[in-house]
């Protein structure tokens, strides 16, 4: 799989006058470079409903962090920056951050590091909880992170955990970062997405694990349109 979609372009927060919790919610979870994002988008595109990539939130937090020199283990700084964030989801699927285009700027290992360090902040979670929620209005809602149908949507209509083997991943990502013409070494983003997937698993809060009553897909075998095709066959299975 390679590509990164665009987060959630042109979504807003639901207005007050909609009850925003007759909106269906399909979760997908999963570990770093699973694939995830890019699966969500399509599934999105598929249904005619919303998307919300949870992981820009964390990633913008982290390089507003990195411009204001916060360091990640300033939680109440964090955590600051996390409920005070001026950005803005463009509809052609650019993301804004206090005025300047930071789409292929989240992207960047070091951002994607300091997300996965910060995300470990119960403060920065909680900043962010309100804001994620606030995505979801009808038709539906197709949310990807590490905690949507554990923490943020435990009420999803449909919850799936999308995985693959930390080799397959790794390889992935390094294609795509190739494909964008930034220097990548295989064995240390192997390294790197290791560390990364022990940090979100043993987090106290909100750690990446597998929601109550998640359909488990393993996509190490699998093309992107296989995937998409399997998750469109739980929502069509779920009713």
């Amino acid at each position: 799989m390679s590509g990164d979609p665009s987060p959630q372009a042109g979504v807003r927060p639901v207005p007050a006058s909609i009850d925003a919790r007759l909106a269906p919610v399909l979760a997908l979870d999963g570990p770093t470079a699973s694939g995830k994002g890019t699966i969500a988008q399509r599934v999105a595109a598929a249904l005619g409903w919303h998307y919300l990539d949870s992981g820009a939130l964390y990633r913008l937090t982290a390089l507003a962090a990195l411009r204001a020199g916060v360091p990640f283990d300033d939680a109440e700084g964090l955590a600051r920056l996390a409920a005070a964030l001026p950005v803005d989801f463009t509809a052609d699927g650019r993301i804004v951050l206090g005025g300047a285009d930071v789409t292929d700027a989240i992207r960047d290992e070091a951002v994607g590091n300091g997300a996965s360090r910060l995300a470990v902040h119960a403060g920065v979670r909680a900043a962010l909880l309100g804001l994620q929620r606030g995505f979801r209005r009808p038709p539906g809602l197709v949310a990807d992170g590490r905690d949507m149908g554990t923490v943020v949507f435990p009420d999803a209509t449909l919850k799936v955990f999308l995985t693959a083997s930390a080799e397959s991943r790794a390889d992935r990502r390094h294609k795509q970062l190739i494909e964008k013409g930034i220097s990548a070494n295989l064995p240390g983003l192997l390294q790197d997405l290791r560390e990364r997937d022990a940090r979100d698993a043993s987090r106290s809060v909100a750690p990446l694990a597998q929601a109550e009553g998640a359909h488990v897909l393993d996509s190490t075998s699998l093309s992107i349109d296989e995937t998409v095709e399997k998750v469109l066959e739980l929502w069509t299975a779920q009713g």
